[in-house]
């Protein structure tokens, strides 16, 4: 059974408009989108950049790791109607 690695993502609204990522996990791990979907999109991978760069470098990083069938939650932002 393969395994998932979760990595902490904080989202916030711009007020210019769009939305900012950080994962304060990783050191300078953040990312920008003009929607939700695009700043999920760069962070996972600005994230996936990172640990390949740690990997070249034998570095250990930390992260939540859980088999495909654990159950985990998300929040999803929808506008009020």
């Amino acid at each position: 059974m393969s395994k998932i690695n979760l990595y902490p993502v904080q989202i916030e609204i711009c007020d210019d408009g769009g939305y900012f990522a950080n994962c304060s996990l990783l050191q300078g791990c953040h990312a920008e989108g003009t929607t939700y979907s695009e700043v999920i999109e760069n962070i996972q991978d600005v994230i996936k950049a990172h640990l390949e760069i740690r990997k070249e470098q034998n570095q250990i990083f930390s992260s939540i790791t859980i088999e495909r069938k654990t159950p985990f939650s998300v929040n999803i932002p929808l506008p009020v109607v």
